[in-house]
């Protein structure tokens, strides 16, 4: 029987929201992607050349350090959220990708912003993972539903 895990990175909440309805809607596991060091809300202010967040968008090769592990070969699909920094994913999703042996595996990410769509993200996720399949996955707001989410795995085709 093929398991599902919802593995997401939250700055603000908006991301962890969508993930724990989507993880319910997709009978999955959650995992949430934290950082070592907490993101402050000084370290999140993208105006600001010298907060945490800038320097490390502005750094390809940033991989901020994730506090916990999670048990990867137990899982088949793997939906993998963020929101949208500087028109791509957080690094320490890069971090997250680069962590584990995703061979043979799904990886559909999703992701959250206001306005940005995902643009090359989930490219750079199977730059990451080279041996997984990658889809391109779907950028939501916050205000998305139960509902739409079951049409939107519906529409994976993951049986």
């Amino acid at each position: 029987m093929k398991k599902t895990l919802v593995a997401y990175f939250s700055a603000s909440g908006v991301t962890k929201r969508v993930a724990e309805r989507l993880a319910k809607v997709a009978d999955a596991d959650l995992f949430e992607i934290e950082p070592e060091q907490k993101y402050t809300k000084a370290d999140l202010n993208w105006m600001d050349k010298q907060s945490r967040s800038t320097i490390e968008m502005n750094d390809r090769s940033a991989r901020p350090a994730i506090k916990s592990k999670v048990n990867i070969a137990e899982y088949d699909t793997i939906f993998v959220g963020y929101p949208i920094w500087w028109y791509r994913e957080p690094s320490i999703i890069d971090t997250f990708m680069e962590q584990y042996d995703f061979a043979g595996k799904t990886i559909i990410p999703f992701a959250t912003s206001g306005s940005s769509d995902m643009c090359d993200s989930h490219k750079n996720l199977q730059e990451l993972a080279p041996k997984a399949k990658v889809l391109s996955g779907k950028r939501f707001d916050a205000r998305i539903g139960e509902e739409q989410l079951i049409e939107w795995l519906n529409a994976q085709n993951l049986q």
